[in-house]
């Protein structure tokens, strides 16, 4: 079984507990569930943009323990102000060390920047969670679903006023995927079968693949700010960058050199 295979097995069996403590009504209870989304996919495309969406995580199945005692609002609120276009909050526990408590307190100390839930979505029920807990996004993982769940998520997400961010590793899944409720097409670098590979030329091969009406992102394993100018030649608006932050002392001056040095 491969990492991802667990991952999705355990984040079942999560959602099925989940949905036994917490009704749908008590989620739509939330004074976030009514509150008009902040739009990733403008941020991304406005002038002068970064591009950069700055991801708070403490640990990952590949790299262990990154940062497992930083402070989310610290962080996110570091991003905010050093330019960053977007901020991914992991939510996921098990593997990733995150929770919901961090995205609440991600949207609390950032009212106006786009968070994306960063978890893995199975069930209409956690995009449901994902507005209730301050989320602007929801990354949907087109390796763990089928074309018909992705179509479910992605309107579910747009009814309830979110975005989506559709992730894809290969021409295969792209070509595979429905796109009516995708706002954002990322590629990601890193192969979730082990979470240890990387594959950069991934991008730059499905770029030219990837509908020009939605915005296109590269995700993981962007190491030096170098790569960035790249991606951009290649078309990409979005850089969605964790690791490479959240492994120093200060996440939020990382990302403003990164900011600077890709611009230069």
């Amino acid at each position: 079984m491969t990492i991802l295979e667990k991952i999705n097995q355990h984040k079942r069996e999560e959602v099925f507990t989940s949905k036994s403590i917490t009704s749908v009504d008590e989620l739509r209870s939330s004074k976030y569930f009514d509150r008009k989304c902040n739009s990733l996919k403008a941020s991304l495309m406005a002038e002068g943009s970064s591009g950069i969406i700055a991801e708070f995580k403490r640990k990952s199945p590949s790299k262990g323990e990154i940062n497992p005692n930083v402070d989310v609002e610290e962080v996110t609120a570091g991003y905010a102000l050093s330019g960053a276009a977007g901020v991914s909050v992991l939510t996921d526990k098990a593997f990733f060390g995150g929770s919901k408590n961090d995205l609440i307190k991600a949207r609390s100390k950032n009212p106006d920047i786009p968070l994306l839930r960063k978890d893995f979505m199975i069930d209409p029920y956690q995009v449901c969670e994902a507005k209730a807990w301050g989320a602007d996004v929801v990354l949907l993982i087109a390796a763990s679903l089928t074309p018909e769940k992705i179509n479910e998520l992605g309107a579910k997400a747009h009814e309830l006023g979110m975005e989506v961010l559709l992730e894809v590793h290969n021409e295969e899944e792209l070509i595979s995927s429905p796109m009516e409720y995708v706002d954002i097409v990322g590629v990601n670098n890193r192969n979730l079968k082990n979470f240890n590979e990387s594959n950069f030329k991934a991008s730059l091969d499905l770029s030219s693949l990837i509908p020009t009406d939605k915005v296109k992102i590269s995700e993981s394993c962007i190491n030096d700010p170098s790569v960035i100018k790249d991606l951009r030649k290649s078309g990409y608006q979005g850089f969605l960058i964790g690791e490479s932050f959240m492994k120093t002392k200060d996440p939020a001056a990382a990302l403003s050199t990164y900011i600077i040095e890709s611009k230069g």
